[in-house]
């Protein structure tokens, strides 16, 4: 596999995303359980129009966040790795285990119970801390290593799209959600008509997030239709889809990722732990993304590769990517926007965040242990 430039740059920018959303986690862990507690919790909790300011961060911020990814997942499928099938395998079945496994093992807790709906929790990974943690094992890290944890990830984040618009739906709002839908088809028909101007996509994305906020079906959803209607042309830099996602990748990575990390993750520790721990809920979800995410990632790939349907680059081991399987692990962003969706009690969530703020800790440690022990030999 040979890097491009804008996965270079691509690369670069989660690494560095990645080490501001874990020093702004350790900052609002920090004042979240010190003599600050209460100021600090509130302000999250401030009203801002019809909507707390931890709203606006997650249904309204995130939808750019959603965009973001659309635009790398819509590269990735026309010129990336994944426009061809050979390529694409690995990572696509890679990922398809490292999200049945993990939502197999917590539903093996949790059937039956009040927090089954939490399954699709321990299913996602975090780009920007799983770059990170791969990053800081430096130039020793094979390119084919960087790129199928890239092409995973992606991939993984559309499986959580799909997962929240289909199991994460309570009711629908059919007239606004037919309103939202007609207008992605007319951002369609633009495109299909060589409409490049910028603007008639941002007003009509905006429209259309407005009206998907009240169908009944989450709003970032908007996101991703948006990116898929906005032009890619041939990805060029003169392509509208090539210069939204290179512009985004500084506000979505430096404000808007820190800023939801630090609106999600203002919790009261204290006789927390425990409980995080015990309940099916939490240790599902621990077990899914500690244990479930390499072992699925692992034998699938393995599987497919074995049956001839998929090819492990010459530069990696099967311990390498194993090892990348373990920084698969690493939920968080997508994991805790998930448990917004799955539950509604506070305490239930509370305990889901710490138990996803243990299992990715954890996950990244053992999988730079891992690979920087298996990258020397």
């Amino acid at each position: 596999m040979r890097a491009t430039k804008v996965f270079t740059q691509f690369f670069e920018n989660e690494k560095a995303s990645g080490l501001v959303l874990i020093a702004v986690t350790i900052l609002s862990l920090f004042l979240a359980n010190s003599v600050f507690q209460d100021t600090y919790i509130n302000f999250w909790k401030l009203p801002l129009g019809s909507h707390s300011l931890v709203e606006w961060i997650n249904d309204g911020l995130m939808s750019i966040f959603f965009l973001q990814i659309g635009l790398e997942l819509e590269r990735e499928i026309y010129i990336g790795e994944l426009s061809n099938l050979k390529k694409a395998s690995l990572p696509l079945f890679g990922a398809l285990g490292g999200m049945l496994v993990p939502a197999g093992l917590y539903l093996a807790l949790n059937w039956g119970t009040a927090t089954q709906s939490g399954a699709g929790i321990p299913m996602a990974t975090d780009i920007a801390f799983a770059v990170g943690a791969l990053s800081l094992l430096g130039k020793k890290v094979p390119t084919s290593l960087k790129i199928f944890l890239m092409a995973l990830a992606v991939v993984d984040d559309l499986g959580a799209i799909l997962v929240i618009a289909v199991f994460y739906t309570k009711s629908l709002a059919f007239l606004n959600l037919g309103i939202a839908i007609g207008i992605w088809l007319v951002l369609l028909l633009l495109n299909r008509l060589r409409i490049h101007t910028f603007w008639p996509y941002a007003i009509g994305g905006i429209a259309m997030w407005y009206f998907m906020l009240h169908s009944g079906i989450h709003a970032t959803i908007a996101g991703v239709l948006l990116a898929f209607a906005i032009p890619f042309g041939k990805g060029d830099k003169k392509s509208i889809s090539y210069t939204l996602q290179q512009q985004l990748h500084w506000p979505v990575g430096f404000v808007i990722l820190p800023l939801f990390a630090l609106a999600n993750t203002c919790l009261p520790l204290s006789g927390s732990i425990g409980t995080a721990l015990l309940h099916p809920n939490s240790f599902g979800i621990i077990l899914g993304l500690i244990v479930g995410k390499p072992l699925g990632i692992f034998l699938f790939c393995y599987t497919t590769t074995q049956m001839g349907w998929s090819n492990l680059p010459k530069d990696i081991q099967w311990k390498h990517l194993f090892g990348t399987g373990l920084l698969g692990g690493i939920g968080f962003t997508m994991s805790i926007f998930i448990t917004l969706l799955a539950f509604r009690d506070e305490a239930t969530i509370e305990a889901s965040k710490i138990a996803i703020l243990l299992a990715s800790t954890l996950a990244a440690l053992l999988g730079f242990l891992f690979l920087k022990r298996s990258l020397k030999s």
